[in-house]
């Protein structure tokens, strides 16, 4: 095993096969940073959402995808020219994966592409144990997810941050206000039909119970640009409060609870969810 992937590999090693491809992928997510980072991919974007909150600023749950947002809107952003720098960058590390892209279709201001791999080659390429293996389907594929807001609203903040393995390079991402607003609005407004996101839930009592400093600019003019806010006035901390009271009054805890729990390594820090947690969680915003 390439010692590098070895110092990226959580310690102790998962017991798992859901465990072990989380892992796998988590090292897909970490290398495709580093690639886009190589391709100075960050002079144009900025890292935000879960996987970002996970890797950048200690996130204790599993995240999917790798979302950005363009620093400014741009029509004519294409994944593709990134595509050589991932796939030299995660084939380094003994990783055998393609890069697809997928156009925005009208309508949508999101480019979104794919990076796959075959699940059971890549758990060989971390030394897998053989009782894991056993039971993976040596056909199944494992994705990452990336997406590239093109029109994003304004009023975000960014830092860069540093990221020390597997080698050491420079993420540019949206502040911990400006990703907290991000994760509100998608709270409130996650286009879901009638499921519940319990992720988004998971991590509103992450950022309360860790920094609850919220950029309320940012959010206003994510609110605005989704219709969901045509107010004259700023929006206020009381207006939002409200507006996650609502939600919290309409929320199903235990399906809450049941959509988070296969990204959660202890669930038993769900055991304290209730309406009134959430409620006290929500008194601890402070607007920025």
């Amino acid at each position: 095993m390439n010692s590098l992937i070895r110092s990226i590999l959580p310690d102790p090693m998962p017991k798992t096969a859901d465990g072990m491809v989380n892992a796998v992928r988590e090292i897909m997510q970490s290398l495709a940073l580093l690639g886009l980072w190589r391709a100075k991919f960050f002079e144009h974007t900025a890292f935000y959402g879960g996987t970002s909150l996970r890797i950048l600023y200690g996130l204790d749950r599993f995240s999917e995808d790798l979302d950005f947002s363009l620093l400014k809107p741009s029509e004519n952003f294409n994944f593709s020219v990134y595509s050589d720098a991932l796939r030299k960058e995660l084939e380094a590390f003994g990783f055998e994966v393609t890069f697809d892209v997928k156009h925005k279709t009208a309508g949508t201001a999101i480019e979104s592409a794919f990076l796959k791999a075959n699940t059971y080659n890549q758990l060989i390429v971390i030394k897998t144990p053989e009782q894991i293996l056993s039971g993976i389907n040596r056909q199944s594929i494992l994705k990452v997810k990336l997406e590239v807001d093109t029109n994003p609203p304004q009023g975000f903040r960014t830092e860069m941050k540093y990221v020390f393995t597997p080698v050491q390079f420079a993420v540019r991402s949206y502040t911990l206000p400006s990703l907290f607003a991000g994760k509100v609005h998608a709270l409130l407004f996650r286009k879901w039909k009638s499921r519940i996101k319990g992720r988004d839930w998971y991590d509103f009592a992450w950022y309360t119970s860790h920094y609850p400093v919220l950029n309320i600019g940012h959010l206003e003019e994510r609110m605005r640009q989704s219709g969901h806010f045509d107010g004259e006035r700023p929006l206020s901390l009381t207006t939002l409060t409200d507006l996650i009271g609502n939600a919290i009054d309409g929320l199903d805890i235990d399906e809450a609870r049941r959509e988070v729990i296969p990204f959660v390594s202890d669930v038993r820090v769900l055991e304290i969810w209730s309406k009134e947690f959430f409620r006290a969680a929500v008194k601890r915003i402070v607007a920025e």
